[in-house]
C-alpha cells in the first residue's frame, strides 16, 4: 500500500475506522431482507442483488444470473436481456401502494437475438447481434412503436447508450452518431439544432479509435483505445471535467486525464467517473449528495482522485443519477457513495454518504475471493450497474460480455493470420469485407498496431503510440499474399482520398505514420499513392501539421530514414519527367505533383533539422536538379547582365519553374544551391537596373566614413553592384577591393577596444549585448554591411557563434549552440541535465533565474514568472535549460539582432540567401578553411592573382569566394 497520498487528494476529513486514503474492513453487516427465492443457500452465493430492494418484481429473483445477458436501468424501470436474446422491461410500479414492478416482454422483430439495450426516458434502444439498431417506446399508455435506424444504413453498431433525451451508437467502423434534444448541445454537432430523430455523425471524433462512449443526463463521455477522455454538452456543474462551468457543443479533450491511462468511463445525471488502468477512481461534476466521494458536497470542475480508494485497485465503476458503486475485487467487496434517498444504498438510512461505505451485502473478503477462484474470473465474473435512483449487483458464473465492451474493427494478429490462411472464395468474400472495413475506416486504422506494454497510453504531440515494426511485419505478410494485398491497397486509395484536414487529438494522426510503410513498393501504384498521402499531408491544418512533425522527429531513425527515402524516390521520378519534356518538348509544364512532393520532402528536412540531423543530408538531395541545370534553356550563373535579360525574355516559363524549386532547398545540393542563389541575385539586378554603389573610403577612418555614408544615404534597398572606392589609391575594385574592404572593417569592428559586441574568451566568438552602448543604430548598419557583402558574393568573418546563422533562418539555437558560445555555461547546464540525485541538484540551489550585467551592476532577470521561488528540480531541469537558452539567444538581445536583421533585409535584397542551411550560410558568410585549389587555377587567370589576394594583396580577380569553395 502507499504510503503517501497523492497531491490531488484533497479530502478534508476521513471516516474514523479509516487511515487516509486506505480502505480497512468494516465489522460485518446483517444482509438486507430479500425474497426466499433470492437468499442465499449455504453452499452458494445469490446471482442478483437490487435496491431499492422493495420494488423489484419477484420474478427477477426467479432468474438465474446466468440466464441474463445484460441488465439495464434508468429512472423508475429497467430492462433485462435474456441469453436467448428476448427482453424484458420491468416497468415502474405503484410505490404508494407498495406493489413492485410487473415485467412486459418487449415484441422483437422476427429472428431478432438482441445483443444489448439501453434506455433514456421514453424510448429504449435495442442493439440485435448483427449490430441492426431498433428504437422502441417504454411508454406503458401507449402502443409500443418499433423504428429501425435504417438511417445508420448497413453500418454494424457494437455500442449504444442514451442520456435522458439523447442516444448514441458506436459503428465497427470507428464512426459515433448521436441524435434527440440538443439543448445543451449533447449531441457534439453544435447548437445549430436543438432536435433530430436522424442520427448526426460526430465529425471532431473522426479518426479517434473510440473505446467506449458513455451518456448523462445531459452530457456526453468518449474513452479512446490509448486513454484519451473526451466531453461535450451540459456543463452546469462541471461534468465535463473541463475546468469552467460553459456548456460545449463540440467534443473538448479532458486535458487533466492526461498520462492517466484510463480504460472506462461512466456518466450520472449531471456527475461522471473514470477509472484508470492502476485502479484509481477520479470524479468530478455535480456533488450535491455526495456522488463524487471527496467528503463533502462540492462540485467539482475538474477530475479528482477519490482520496478514500487510493490503494484499493478498483476494477469497476458505475454511475447513477445522484451515486456511484465501485468494486474492488481484490477485497471481493462493492462500496457505494451519494444519495441514500430512495434506498439505492441498501439501507433504511436516507441522508447522503459522503465517502465510499461497503454496500450491506452477505459477501465478505474471504468469501467474494472464493468466488472468483471458483469461477476463474478474477472479479470479473462480478458486475455492478448503476442507474437512475437504482442499483444491481449480478454474480456470474461466466465472463460478462459487458466488462469486455464489444469495440471498433482493429488489425491483429489473429485477423492476420485468417486473412493469409483464406483458401475458400466463401471466407474470401468474408475477409474482403473485413479488411474494406479497417482500411477504408481512418479511426481503425489508427486503433491498429498499438505499442505494446501499455506505452500506447502515453500518446502525445511526441509519442504517436504506434509500433511501426508491427506495421512493418504486417506489411510483409501481406506483400507475399498479392490478393491481400491488394485488397488492402484497393481500400487504401479510398481512404487516403477521404482523410480530414483536422484533428482533435494525436491519435488521429496515427494513419500518417502507418501509412507509408504500406506503400513502401517502388510500383506506380504505390507512387500514386504516396502522392495521395502528400496531398492529405499538406490539406492538414497548420497546428495538425506541427503535431505531425513532431510526431515524424520522435520516429526511429531507421523508420524516419525509409520516410525520408520514399518521398525523395517519389521527388526524383516527378523532375525526372520535366527533364524528359525539356528534351522532348523543348518547354516545362511545372505540374501540382512537383510542388507537393518537393514540400513534403521539405517538410521531412525542416523536422530533421529540428530533431539534430538524424538522416544526412544528402538523402535529401535530388540528383535530377542537376540535369535541369544542365539543359540548354536553364540559366548560366555566370551570364553578364545582357546576356542574362535575353535569357530571361526567352525563357520566363522556366525562370518562374527554378525560382519555385528554390523555395525548397533540400532538394539541392551545395554548388547547386550557389547557381540558384547567383541567379537570385542575378534577378534583382535585371528587375532594378541602376549604376553601380561607389563606397569612398579613407583607410585610417574607415569605419566611421563607412557607417556614415550609410547613414546618409538610407535607401531603401541596396540592390547595386558595389565598388569600393580608397582615398589617395589609384586600384580600380573588380572584386579585390571590396573583398579587402570587408575583412578590414570586420576585424576592426570586432576589436575590443569598439566595445561593440560582446565577447567571450574562451570560444573567441562574439554576439550581441544585451544594453547597446554608442550610436542606436550600429547593429543596423553592421546588418547593412553584412547584406551587402552577401548580395555582392563577399565574406564577412565575423566571429559569430552557429546560434546567429540559425536565428536568420528562424531555427531556433539549442544547448549545443550556447556550447559553443560559451563552453562554461554550457557544461554546467549539462551537468544539470544529467544530475542523477535530487539531493545533489538541491546543492545547487538553483531557481528559474539567471545574472545579467548592467553598466558595472549585476541584475538578477527572472527566467518565468516568480522564476526565483521556483527550484530546479528533476523534473523541471529541462525547463529551465531551455529558458536559459532561450534568454541567451533570445529574450536578451531581441532589439539589437531585430536591427541587424533590418539592415540584413535592406542590404541584401535577394531572398535566395534562405536556400542555404545554416552551416552552409555561416560558410558563405564566413568562407570555408579548405580550399579546392586545383578548381581555383582553372578559374582564374592568372591562379597567381588569387593566390595573392589570400595573402592580403588587391588584385582585380575575375571570380569569387562562392567558386572555389569545397562543399562536402
Amino acid at each position: 500500500m502507499p504510503k503517501k497520498m497523492p497531491r490531488d487528494c484533497q479530502t478534508p476529513r476521513h471516516h474514523s475506522k479509516r487511515k487516509r486514503g486506505l480502505l480497512l474492513p468494516l465489522p460485518p453487516l446483517p444482509p438486507p431482507p430479500l425474497p426466499p427465492s433470492a437468499a442465499p443457500s449455504s453452499s452458494s452465493l445469490p446471482s442478483l442483488f437490487f435496491f431499492p430492494t422493495q420494488r423489484c418484481h419477484p420474478s427477477l429473483f426467479k432468474k438465474c444470473a446466468q440466464e441474463i445477458r445484460q441488465i439495464h436501468c434508468k429512472q423508475d424501470y429497467f430492462a433485462v436481456v435474456e441469453k436467448n436474446g428476448s427482453v424484458i422491461i420491468f416497468d415502474q410500479g405503484d410505490e404508494h401502494q407498495g406493489h413492485p414492478r410487473k415485467p412486459r416482454h418487449v415484441n422483437l422483430r422476427k429472428n431478432t437475438r438482441v445483443d444489448c439495450v439501453d434506455t433514456e426516458a421514453t424510448h429504449m434502444l435495442i442493439l440485435s447481434l448483427e449490430g441492426k439498431l431498433s428504437e422502441h417506446s417504454v411508454s406503458t399508455t401507449t402502443k409500443s412503436e418499433i423504428r429501425l435506424l435504417e438511417d445508420l444504413g448497413n453500418k454494424p453498431i457494437v455500442q449504444i447508450a442514451c442520456g435522458d433525451h439523447h442516444s448514441m451508437a458506436l459503428s465497427k467502423g470507428g464512426e459515433l452518431f448521436t441524435w434527440g434534444k440538443n439543448s445543451h448541445g449533447q449531441l457534439g454537432v453544435g447548437s445549430q439544432i436543438t432536435f433530430t430523430k436522424m442520427p448526426q455523425l460526430v465529425k471532431d471524433l473522426q479518426g479517434i479509435p473510440v473505446a467506449q462512449i458513455a451518456a448523462g443526463g445531459a452530457h456526453c463521455l468518449v474513452l479512446s483505445l490509448s486513454g484519451a477522455v473526451y466531453s461535450w454538452g451540459k456543463n452546469s456543474f462541471g461534468q465535463l471535467g473541463l475546468g469552467y462551468t460553459k456548456d460545449v457543443a463540440f467534443p473538448e479533450y479532458i486535458t487533466a486525464l492526461e498520462h492517466k491511462k484510463t480504460v472506462f468511463v461512466s456518466c450520472g445525471g449531471e456527475h461522471s467517473a473514470v477509472l484508470s488502468k492502476d485502479g484509481l477512481v477520479c470524479t468530478f461534476g455535480a456533488g450535491g449528495h455526495g456522488q463524487l466521494g471527496h467528503n463533502s458536497t462540492r462540485n467539482e470542475l475538474t477530475p479528482r482522485l477519490v482520496a478514500e480508494l487510493f490503494g484499493a485497485q478498483v476494477s469497476q465503476i458505475a454511475c447513477g443519477r445522484w451515486h456511484t458503486l465501485v468494486y474492488v475485487s481484490s477485497l471481493g467487496k462493492i462500496y457505494g457513495f451519494g444519495s441514500r434517498e430512495e434506498g439505492q444504498l441498501g439501507n433504511g438510512d436516507k441522508s447522503s454518504q459522503l465517502i465510499p461505505l461497503p454496500l450491506k451485502l452477505p459477501l465478505n473478503e474471504e468469501n467474494g475471493r472464493k468466488h472468483n477462484q471458483e469461477n476463474g474470473t478474477s472479479g470479473n465474473g462480478i458486475k455492478i450497474i448503476a442507474g437512475g435512483n437504482q442499483s444491481i449487483v449480478l454474480f456470474l458464473k461466466e465472463k460478462d460480455p459487458y466488462i469486455n465492451l464489444n469495440g471498433i474493427a482493429v488489425v491483429n494478429n489473429e485477423k492476420l493470420d485468417k486473412w493469409i490462411s483464406c483458401s475458400e472464395a466463401q471466407q474470401w468474400e468474408h475477409v474482403k469485407k473485413n479488411i474494406r472495413l479497417i482500411f477504408s475506416s481512418v479511426a481503425c486504422v489508427n486503433g491498429s498496431f498499438l505499442e505494446k506494454r501499455d506505452k500506447h497510453f502515453g500518446t502525445s504531440h511526441k509519442i504517436s503510440g504506434v509500433d511501426v515494426s508491427e506495421v512493418l511485419i504486417f506489411y510483409e505478410k501481406i506483400k507475399k499474399k498479392p490478393r491481400v494485398f491488394q485488397q488492402v491497397i484497393k481500400e487504401t486509395e479510398k481512404l487516403l482520398k477521404s482523410l480530414p484536414s483536422s484533428s482533435l487529438s494525436p491519435e488521429a494522426l496515427r494513419v500518417y505514420l502507418i501509412m507509408p510503410v504500406l506503400l513502401r513498393g517502388q510500383d506506380d501504384q504505390s507512387n500514386q499513392l504516396l502522392g495521395l498521402l502528400a496531398e492529405a499531408i499538406l490539406r492538414l491544418q497548420h497546428k495538425d501539421l506541427q503535431v505531425l512533425e513532431s510526431l515524424w522527429s520522435n520516429l526511429e531513425t531507421p523508420f524516419f530514414k525509409d520516410l525520408v527515402n520514399l518521398y525523395q524516390r517519389l521527388c526524383r521520378i516527378n523532375l525526372s519527367h520535366l527533364t524528359i519534356q525539356a528534351k522532348t518538348f523543348k518547354e516545362l509544364t511545372y505540374g501540382p505533383r512537383v510542388e507537393m512532393t518537393s514540400r513534403v520532402l521539405q517538410i521531412l528536412y525542416q523536422v530533421n533539422c529540428k530533431a539534430g540531423f538524424k538522416v544526412q543530408e544528402n538523402n535529401f538531395y535530388v540528383p535530377e536538379m542537376k540535369e535541369i541545370w544542365q539543359q540548354d534553356w536553364c540559366i548560366d550563373a555566370f551570364l553578364n547582365e545582357d546576356e542574362f535579360g535575353r535569357l530571361v525574355a526567352s525563357k520566363s516559363t522556366e525562370m518562374m519553374i527554378l525560382q519555385k524549386l528554390t523555395k525548397y532547398p533540400c532538394i539541392f545540393d551545395m554548388k547547386d544551391k550557389i547557381k540558384a542563389y547567383r541567379v537570385a541575385c542575378q534577378w534583382v539586378h535585371l528587375s532594378r537596373p541602376t549604376h553601380p554603389f561607389v563606397l569612398h573610403v579613407r583607410r585610417e577612418h574607415l569605419v566611421n566614413d563607412t557607417l556614415q555614408t550609410l547613414r546618409i544615404r538610407v535607401p531603401t534597398m541596396y540592390g547595386e553592384p558595389l565598388k569600393v572606392k580608397f582615398h589617395g589609391e589609384p586600384g580600380i575594385d573588380g572584386g579585390g577591393l571590396s573583398r579587402e574592404f570587408f575583412r578590414i572593417i570586420t576585424k576592426e569592428l570586432c576589436e575590443p577596444k569598439a566595445q561593440i559586441f560582446r565577447r567571450f574568451e574562451r570560444s573567441s566568438l562574439i554576439w550581441f549585448p544585451s544594453q547597446v552602448s554608442g550610436h542606436q543604430d550600429i547593429f543596423h548598419l553592421i546588418g547593412i554591411l553584412s547584406g551587402m557583402a552577401l548580395f555582392n558574393f563577399h565574406k564577412v568573418p565575423f566571429p559569430f557563434p552557429l546560434a546567429l546563422y540559425k536565428k536568420m533562418l528562424d531555427t531556433p539555437p539549442t544547448l549545443e549552440d550556447l556550447k559553443e558560445l560559451s563552453p562554461t555555461e554550457g557544461s554546467n547546464l549539462q551537468k544539470v541535465l544529467d544530475e542523477e540525485y535530487d539531493d545533489i541538484l538541491e546543492q545547487m540551489m538553483l531557481d528559474f533565474t539567471v545574472m545579467k550585467k548592467e553598466g558595472e551592476s549585476i541584475v538578477t532577470v527572472e527566467l518565468k514568472e516568480n522564476g526565483a521561488n521556483i527550484p530546479i528540480t528533476k523534473h523541471n531541469r529541462k525547463e529551465y535549460v531551455d529558458a536559459y537558452v532561450n534568454y541567451t539567444f533570445n529574450e536578451s538581445v531581441k532589439k539589437p539582432f531585430k536591427d541587424f536583421m533590418d539592415g540584413f533585409l535592406r542590404g541584401c535584397p535577394a531572398n535566395g540567401w534562405r536556400i542555404f542551411l545554416s552551416t552552409e550560410l555561416q560558410a558563405v558568410f564566413c568562407g570555408h578553411t579548405k580550399y579546392d585549389w586545383q578548381l581555383l587555377e582553372k578559374v582564374t587567370q592568372p591562379g597567381r592573382h588569387v593566390a595573392a589576394q589570400l595573402a592580403g594583396h588587391t588584385f582585380p580577380v575575375p571570380c569569387s569566394f562562392f567558386e572555389f569553395m569545397v562543399h562536402e
